[in-house]
């Protein structure tokens, strides 16, 4: 783990915050249509789901697109940061997904005026900043990267943020304990540490992911009849 100072700790527990307003707590990524259609029951099934999520997405997905945009802002090469984000918010499968990719991403690019030096925002290019305000994670990578936020900080951040909605959600829709909650997070975060070392050692090439039940689960959500999440 890259050495890490107090302000870079407090960094990630503050994107990591349930407080923070991008509206995370608004979509299930496709867990409520899961239990609906009974493939989530109790807490063996939400805990499976959310670690295929982890593994299958997250460490495939995700975390290298993050860490490639993260690494494209650190060394100011804008155009490849671009790109980046583009390419990302086009491996969106469903309009769920990516409404609420855009939507949390608009949010963040937000929150830069109050996260970064004065100057610094304006230092993004136009066009970089429109592109990271319709991927979530290119903007969070993005945000990260111009903090200074060590690379394994800020993905840990991103994490932890993600799981601990995707329990919450399964705490209200399954629906489980609060004790039963804190049992997931328990088991399921002990994957953490290799899905962030799997994010960071994928080369893009490399990286995507096919979750083909996700993607079905996120398709039949769209006309569910009664819903919590917005997706």
């Amino acid at each position: 783990m890259t050495h890490a100072s107090s302000r870079d700790w407090l960094d990630a527990l503050h994107l990591a915050s349930a407080s923070l307003p991008v509206g995370g707590f608004a979509y299930s990524q496709g867990l409520e249509q899961a239990c609906a259609s009974g493939r989530v029951t109790d807490v063996a099934s939400a805990q499976c789901w959310i670690a295929d999520y982890l593994q299958l997405v997250v460490a495939r997905q995700e975390l290298p697109w993050w860490h490639a945009i993260a690494q494209a802002c650190t060394q100011a090469d804008w155009d490849t940061a671009l790109e980046l984000a583009q390419s990302l918010a086009a491996l969106r499968e469903t309009a769920e997904l990516r409404l609420e990719s855009t939507q949390m991403a608009h949010a963040m690019v937000k929150l830069y005026e109050q996260w970064l030096a004065p100057g610094d925002d304006a230092q993004l290019p136009e066009a970089l900043k429109l592109a990271l305000a319709h991927d979530y994670t290119a903007a969070h990578a993005a945000l990260c990267a111009a903090r200074g936020l060590p690379a394994e900080i800020g993905m840990s951040a991103w994490v932890w943020s993600w799981l601990d909605n995707q329990v919450l959600a399964a705490v209200k829709l399954v629906p489980l304990g609060q004790r039963h909650g804190q049992q997931m997070l328990h088991a399921l975060k002990a994957h953490v540490p290799a899905v962030i070392e799997e994010g960071m050692r994928t080369p893009l090439d490399q990286a995507g992911c096919a979750a083909f039940g996700l993607m079905v689960a996120s398709t039949h959500h769209e006309t569910q009849y009664a819903r919590l999440f917005r997706s």
